[in-house]
């Protein structure tokens, strides 16, 4: 398969793109029919997989989706998803995996007297938790459990190591040959895919926010002023205008700023991806320019902030390659006339999440308009619950953060993330980033 050129190392095998389709698919065919598109519809696959120096793959995180809400179906309180795209929903089950395993062995690593306390050993996530699970040999929420499988990984290879700058000896980083990979079964929405004609029309069929206001980052033409190439765009909505910026100028911010996020920032150093991998088009015409697309938009955008004094953050250019064409329920048609987008997302990663999220509300599948904001709502990957998270690993570590701060005070905590996303927003690519309305951040972590 075609490959572009990184910073990582380009070792890969010609078939790594066939390789981690066929990972990724093997680990959603066996999810159940629950949120899958149904008759005409179809939807974006996209997953997250670790690979070790023997280059064998493991999918951690996955999620699917095409939906987002409008700015009027915000919340105040953190408790919905605003973006349901593949690509973020997939993110967020990875943001939501870290957290997870973090949480339940930092504590004992940290505070133990072994030889091993330098490193958090949650390989169990990745490789031997469904092995136990299967054999009887613990439960998902068991402490017992969880002391069988710390014992079972000391003598493993552990996939975070503390890191080398002896300054920040709190935080932890990738260990050296393991990398992170990125498949989506289609090009990502936005700058990637705005030279194609098939996702151009697809856009067109919706009643998108692709007309803007005259801004310095728009070009007129017909007598109507349109995004102008290679400048962040705003995701289409029905009507109600979304505040969602696309997932092309998103994992653009990943290559940056790292995947993990200002939260887990306090935690990790930045975790960058290393392949990213796009399936094929049906439609032959689209194939000719993925890699050039990809390039353009993943790449070349953020080549002028290679100068930036960002330390620790870094301008990544991931691996980019091609896999085969996806399944039909992956496959979008020119038109709505024969498919139909699928309304809903599945979020799914290997420490136990699986959950299916109404991508037009931002919650839970099966939510009924009379208890549409009860707790039982809310989805594991809104803010509200990555915030819970976070202030878990906090608690027990540090007292900088007090539970009296909002969510945004808590996110500019993480000063180094902070200052270098400044730094990103500012650069002339990225300089119209739709800034968050401070109101819908102002919440604050609750205790139960």
């Amino acid at each position: 398969m075609s490959m572009e050129s990184g910073n990582a190392s380009e070792d890969l095998p010609a078939s790594w793109g066939e390789k981690v389709s066929s990972a990724v698919f093997s680990v959603y065919r066996s999810l159940p029919k629950k949120g899958k598109p149904q008759g005409r519809e179809v939807t974006v696959l996209a997953a997250f997989l670790l690979s070790d120096a023997s280059q064998d793959l493991r999918v951690v995180a996955l999620g699917t989706g095409t939906k987002c809400i409008g700015h009027s179906k915000r919340s105040p309180n953190g408790d919905v998803v605003n973006d349901s795209h593949a690509e973020v929903i997939c993110r967020r089950s990875l943001m939501r995996f870290y957290s997870r395993v973090l949480n339940r062995f930092i504590c004992m690593v940290l505070s133990t007297d072994l030889e091993y306390a330098d490193v958090i050993f949650f390989y169990i996530c990745m490789y031997f938790y469904d092995e136990i699970r299967r054999a009887g040999r613990m439960q998902e929420h068991s402490h017992d459990g969880e002391k069988l499988v710390f014992e079972e990984v000391k003598t493993r290879d552990s996939i975070f190591c503390r890191s080398s700058d002896k300054t920040t000896d709190t935080k932890f980083k990738l260990k050296h040959g393991l990398r992170l990979n990125f498949y989506i079964s289609q090009l990502p929405c936005g700058d990637a895919s705005s030279r194609s004609k098939m996702f151009t029309s697809l856009s067109n069929t919706e009643n998108s926010a692709s007309v803007y206001a005259p801004s310095e980052c728009c070009e007129q033409q017909d007598g109507f002023y349109f995004q102008r190439a290679g400048t962040v765009q705003r995701k289409p909505g029905r009507g109600d205008t979304t505040w969602s910026v696309s997932c092309s100028d998103k994992i653009a911010r990943w290559n940056v700023l790292g995947v993990q996020g200002a939260l887990l920032s306090c935690f990790l150093e930045p975790v960058y991806i290393s392949s990213i991998t796009v399936g094929l088009s049906h439609f032959e015409y689209v194939n000719d320019l993925v890699i050039e697309n990809l390039k353009r938009s993943l790449h070349d955008r953020t080549t002028l902030l290679s100068n930036q004094p960002m330390n620790p953050f870094h301008v990544n250019k991931p691996i980019l390659l091609l896999a085969p064409v996806p399944s039909k329920e992956f496959q979008h048609s020119e038109t709505t006339l024969e498919t139909l987008t699928c309304g809903y997302s599945i979020a799914w990663n290997a420490c136990g999440l699986h959950e299916v999220v109404l991508g037009t509300t931002g919650r839970k599948q099966g939510a009924s308009a009379k208890g549409a904001t009860r707790p039982s709502t809310e989805s594991s990957l809104c803010k509200k619950h990555l915030l819970e998270l976070f202030m878990l690993l906090k608690q027990d570590h540090s007292s900088e953060i007090c539970t009296s701060m909002t969510y945004r005070k808590i996110k500019e905590q993480a000063e180094e993330y902070s200052a270098a996303s400044k730094i990103f927003k500012r650069s002339s690519h990225f300089s119209n980033w739709i800034p968050k309305p401070q109101n819908m951040e102002s919440f604050c972590y609750k205790t139960h």
